[in-house]
């Protein structure tokens, strides 16, 4: 379906075709009716599907532009992705008098208040930053409040969210509409559903496929010694536009980052202890592709659309499923080809075989291709850095177990 087949403003559609819309995406085209319609809804669809403009565009088209209050609420986990929402509804609005604006931590909160006096439609906040200013001033009322909105739902919950989001929906006790978009759908979730939405339209598109079908996932076996080495010999053989190295921990990206730096003119780095200012021009010289690769932890990996993005690079094998499904996410966007090369090491190998069956991954190795099977029975072995088949008189090298990756995950926010 085209966007001009729409019965939408006149404005909206110019500004679309101003912004490159042409033909919606599956997950637009599924939600338009039931959010115009006033329905709850409950959406999940792989990363990069277009699950902004799914929101934004029908928010823009209910507001009424007369009444001088905040009519939508949008709850989004990160500054980054409030900044990213803002910037997308401000473009669709930007022929009409919708005002959108985003609060978030480590920004001032007297400026936001002032911009918030003046007029606001559609408010995009995080959890923490909105329950400041509702405990401590008056400059946000919600009781206008008809539709709201939580994107990247299950990242809100595993960021331990939850009470902070069910404190913000149970002060919205008169009627509105609810919309959950989400690339996943944990258990936790459930409750909330039962809770505060009532008779939810249920679209899940893609649930077999995980993974955007123009993403090619790249895997290459390396000793952790060699994996420096191996990730330089990458980055200047391949035909990169941009890219994002994701490291797991701010340590490993400080490490890498002082490798890379001499070898390679334009490169950046993001993570989560960096000010506010600082981690917006970082983000916003990458989107003007000046930067061609960003060093990042998984703070870059929920949510943002960067449009330059050919190839995202796991360094650091990412924690759990759910992880690499949103660091891959960020190339392969919105039908573009992309590829997300991940470099595996010996404690990763027992893994695979279960990531590839979750995701439905058909692998493209380089270099030598190891033995999963073996690597996942006790009575494999490893010679010359490369896994074989069982052998009657090798003994097993130790593996890691699972279970100590799942230990560091409670030390994974201290280092984002």
């Amino acid at each position: 379906m085209n966007f001009s087949e729409l019965n939408l403003k006149p404005e909206i559609q110019k500004a679309l075709a101003d912004m490159g819309y042409q033909d919606l995406t599956p997950i637009q085209e599924k939600t338009f009716s039931s959010i115009l319609s006033g329905r709850d809804l409950l959406a999940r669809a792989e990363t990069g599907s277009g699950k902004t403009a799914a929101c934004g565009i029908p928010l823009v088209q209910m507001i009424d532009p007369s009444l001088n209050a905040i009519q939508a609420l949008i709850l989004v986990p990160t500054r980054e992705l409030a900044l990213q929402y803002v910037e997308e509804i401000d473009k669709i609005s930007r022929l009409t008098d919708v005002v959108p604006f985003a609060i978030f931590g480590g920004f001032s909160m007297e400026i936001q208040k002032a911009k918030l006096r003046d007029k606001v439609h559609i408010l995009v906040a995080t959890p923490g930053r909105l329950i400041d200013f509702l405990y401590h001033t008056t400059s946000i009322d919600l009781s206008c409040v008809r539709m709201l909105v939580l994107d990247e739902a299950d990242e809100m919950l595993k960021m331990g969210f939850i009470e902070d989001i069910e404190w913000i929906m149970s002060c919205m006790i008169h009627e509105h509409q609810t919309l959950f978009f989400a690339a996943t759908m944990p258990e936790e979730i459930g409750r909330l559903i039962r809770t505060y939405l009532k008779e939810p339209v249920r679209v899940e598109l893609n649930k077999e496929r995980v993974a955007p079908e123009s993403l090619a996932h790249h895997f290459q076996y390396t000793g952790r010694r060699d994996r420096l080495n191996t990730l330089i010999e990458y980055l200047k053989r391949e035909k990169i536009c941009q890219a994002i190295i994701f490291c797991n921990s701010r340590h490993h990206g400080e490490k890498l980052i002082g490798e890379l730096e001499g070898k390679f003119k334009s490169i950046g780095y993001i993570h989560g202890g960096l000010e506010q200012s600082r981690r917006t021009s970082i983000f916003e010289r990458f989107r003007r592709n000046e930067i061609t690769f960003m060093v990042a932890t998984d703070l870059a990996s929920r949510g943002l659309d960067f449009s330059h993005v050919s190839h995202v690079i796991n360094y650091d094998y990412p924690y759990g499923q759910e992880s690499y499904t949103h660091r891959t996410g960020r190339t392969g966007r919105m039908g573009r080809p992309g590829i997300a090369m991940t470099f595996v090491t010996d404690q990763e190998l027992g893994v695979l075989k279960s990531l590839f069956k979750m995701n439905r991954i058909d692998p493209v190795w380089h270099g030598n291709v190891p033995d999963l099977q073996a690597a996942s029975k006790p009575n494999g072995r490893q010679d010359n850095k490369k896994w074989f088949k069982k052998q009657s008189q090798a003994k097993p090298r130790r593996r890691i177990p699972s279970t100590n990756r799942n230990d560091s995950i409670a030390s994974l926010a201290r280092n984002l």
